[in-house]
């Protein structure tokens, strides 16, 4: 009986734990990745002028 609950103790965490991967990590390392990268680039615009220049 102990590893039924155990196994179903199991599943519900790795559902949660996915949903919290999908659901709000994946999205907040998206935007700030982009978003400092984006940053870097604006940073290293004004210190080196505009690409072309």
């Amino acid at each position: 009986m102990s590893e039924i609950a155990s196994s179903e103790q199991q599943k519900k965490d790795e559902r949660n734990t996915f949903l919290f991967l999908t659901i709000f990590l994946a999205p907040i390392l998206a935007v700030a990745i982009v978003g400092g990268l984006g940053f870097a680039i604006w940073i290293s615009q004004l210190i080196l002028g505009p690409p072309g220049v």
